[in-house]
């Protein structure tokens, strides 16, 4: 009969939970290490970006004294600390289902004789003897009669038959012994006096803090959207934009939105440091503020998450700065929010093919980053070390879009910024568009509704160090490469030379490492519609003829329209991180009518319908009863024949004719 027993000691429930941990915490700490590789990307030297850095490697991780821990580094040191504790338990616990070896008891080999058995308990008898033990510091005297009756019952089931036999067939010296069928838990759960306090215990896990945690996810997941914003903050993207909205229509749309996205603000100390910044935003916008807070809605005391999102993005924008250290903390959350948000917006412009809004949408994230305010006044030179928005709006212009002008003028008035713009030239570059056209596979003409590739040719020009950009050859065609990039899945080339990755992008203000990126547009400037979903693209190559970077290409698939005729439009080259660094080109989609192309050229269709006689294809057609081409040697072959006949014809006729005669 089996006898149930409790883990009291908590040994077979230690192992349960060991094992747990186990399958848990290996996969999590590896994907964590995995994760945890920071990327071996180069970044621009200005002093500007190399202190930006530092500081998000110090807000990120830490400090040596201050580390920073996360939850994740939580779970796994805790995770970690419960296996070393169950390990030590474990392994100091005592070993219930050992199996009773009486050899092992007395410290003797399996191969010893009866006399050497008898030799060596006499010697352990003498020296574990109750009676001539000497009780030490930590022995009680209940631990040593324990002993020697272990040693002698190991005596006896290897010199005493009955014993041994019982130990032989039972593997015990007192003979069959009861099957202990053991529980992992302790015995005062089940215990009758506990009841109440386990029953509430498990009514307080399984029937309050379960669903409260499932209800917590199902109704948090179902006011986000598939982008990762609140609903509302989309239904305000939706509503708030129109065909014609501008750039100040777009940020103040997303000033609106930070109602839901961090409604958790609190006013307190930081509203005398909000209303000096609000006061010196207001200065430096000369009226256009009270606009910008009336298209937000962000009405003091209503909309307060409203107005303190918008005074800390323009803070940013205009680059106050800001004392406050939770305010800071505030305004870094908001600012690497706005990728997302402004994502978001784009989906929504896109949705509705908006021209106007998509292309603001995408201009505003180079505006935060370079922490340049969106206007009409060309401030592209303030992204340079040493010259404010102030100062690059009275810089001359030029016709071209380079960095001469303001390189010439920081030359001049602060010489000691020169090197650090140098250095940030060499992370701009100059956006171009090589070549833009349209491709179908395996087709000379486009015809309607058929599936065609937008094949755009993209590269960076370098800088000079008096911000010129370096003129560049134009690359050759190459049909070959363009056919393999056509037929290839990726939507953007693999460069002949290798894998090509650029470096982090010169953003001295944005708080986060950041790579450049770009978007292509296929736009229909005159009806503002755009025709495609952009492509997001990353790693256009700087120029290099020498190392055979010439160009890289991207492409778009879409169905061509379904009416003949011809469609200009144009290819836009919009980059979400450097302000100016954009680049257009007109492109003309002709739609050719495939009745008139078949009318054209008859003799080619010709050759197709009809194969060749000595072909399989020509074999199935005569076995069908259709007409095939005779091979080319044959023909001349018959027609060498045919004459010869005649010319035989020809003469028998005149010889007959001059029997006659």
């Amino acid at each position: 009969m089996a006898n149930y027993s409790y883990d009291e000691a908590g040994n077979m429930a230690a192992y349960f939970v060991l094992t747990f941990l186990s399958i848990f915490l290996i996969p999590y700490t590896l994907a964590s290490f995995s994760s945890a590789k920071p990327q071996s990307l180069s970044g621009c030297q200005c002093q500007q970006c190399t202190a930006q850095r530092e500081r998000i490697r110090k807000r990120e991780r830490g400090s040596l004294l201050s580390p920073k821990l996360r939850r994740r580094t939580l779970i796994i040191l805790g995770g970690w600390s419960a296996v070393a504790f169950l390990v030590y338990k474990v392994m100091n616990s005592d070993d219930q289902t050992k199996l009773y070896d009486p050899f092992e008891i007395l410290g003797i080999s399996t191969s010893a004789t009866t006399k050497d058995i008898k030799s060596h308990y006499k010697k352990l008898s003498r020296k574990f003897h109750p009676d001539k033990v000497r009780l030490s510091v930590n022995e009680t005297m209940e631990a040593v009669e324990a002993k020697f009756v272990e040693i002698t019952k190991a005596y006896k089931a290897l010199t005493d038959e009955t014993i041994r036999n019982n130990w032989l067939n039972y593997g015990h010296p007192d003979g069959r012994q009861e099957v202990s069928m053991g529980i992992a838990l302790p015995k005062w759960i089940v215990e009758s006096g506990n009841n109440i306090w386990v029953l509430g215990a498990y009514g307080v896990i399984f029937g309050g803090a379960l669903p409260a945690i499932v209800g917590r996810w199902w109704f948090g997941n179902r006011e986000k959207t598939k982008d990762g914003i609140h609903t509302r903050s989309a239904a305000t993207f939706f509503k708030g934009l129109s065909e014609e909205s501008g750039i100040d229509d777009v940020t103040s749309s997303l000033g609106k939105v930070f109602e839901w996205e961090l409604p958790n603000t609190k006013a307190g100390k930081v509203d005398a440091e909000l209303a000096r910044l609000e006061a010196q935003i207001k200065e430096k916008l000369d009226g256009k503020w009270d606009e910008l807070v009336k298209l937000a809605e962000a009405v003091p005391r209503k909309h307060e998450s409203r107005r303190r999102a918008l005074i800390l993005l323009y803070a940013h924008l205009l680059r106050l700065p800001v004392q406050n250290s939770t305010l800071q903390k505030e305004q870094t959350r908001v600012l690497l929010q706005t990728p997302t948000l402004l994502n978001a917006m784009l989906n929504i412009s896109m949705a509705r093919n908006w021209l106007l809004p998509t292309l603001a949408a995408m201009r505003l994230h180079a505006f935060l980053t370079q922490a340049i305010p969106p206007g009409p006044a060309d401030l592209k030179a303030a992204q340079l070390p040493g010259i404010a928005p102030s100062e690059a709006s009275t810089l001359p212009k030029s016709e071209s879009s380079d960095f001469t002008a303001a390189i010439s003028t920081l030359s001049k008035s602060e010489p000691a910024a020169l090197p650090d713009a140098q250095k940030a030239l060499e992370r701009l570059g100059h956006a171009e568009i090589v070549d833009a056209s349209f491709k179908v596979i395996g087709e000379r003409y486009v015809t309607p509704s058929s599936f065609v590739h937008l094949l755009v040719k993209a590269r960076l020009a370098p800088l000079a160090k008096d911000g010129s950009a370096v003129p560049l050859p134009k690359p050759e065609t190459n049909e070959k490469r363009d056919a393999e990039f056509l037929l290839s899945k990726k939507d953007m080339e693999d460069l002949p030379q290798g894998e090509y990755v650029s470096g982090y992008a010169h953003a001295p203000y944005w708080p986060a490492n950041r790579k450049p990126g770009w978007w292509i547009v296929l736009a229909d400037v005159k009806s503002n519609k755009v025709v495609v979903p952009p492509l997001k693209i990353t790693d256009i190559p700087v120029a290099d003829p020498s190392r055979g970077i010439d160009y890289r290409s991207y492409k778009i698939q879409f169905q061509a329209p379904q009416t003949v005729g011809l469609f200009t439009w144009k290819v836009f080259l919009v980059s979400d991180t450097f302000v100016g660094e954009e680049a257009a080109r007109d492109v003309v989609l002709k739609i050719d009518d495939p009745s008139v192309l078949a009318a054209e050229e008859p003799d080619a269709e010709d050759d197709i319908s009809e194969p060749e006689e000595d072909s399989l294809a020509g074999q199935m057609a005569l076995m069908r009863g259709g007409s095939v081409k005779k091979p080319r040697g044959e023909e001349s072959d018959d027609e060498s024949s045919t004459d010869d006949e005649e010319e035989e014809e020809g003469k028998g006729g005149d010889y007959s004719s001059s029997d006659s005669d």
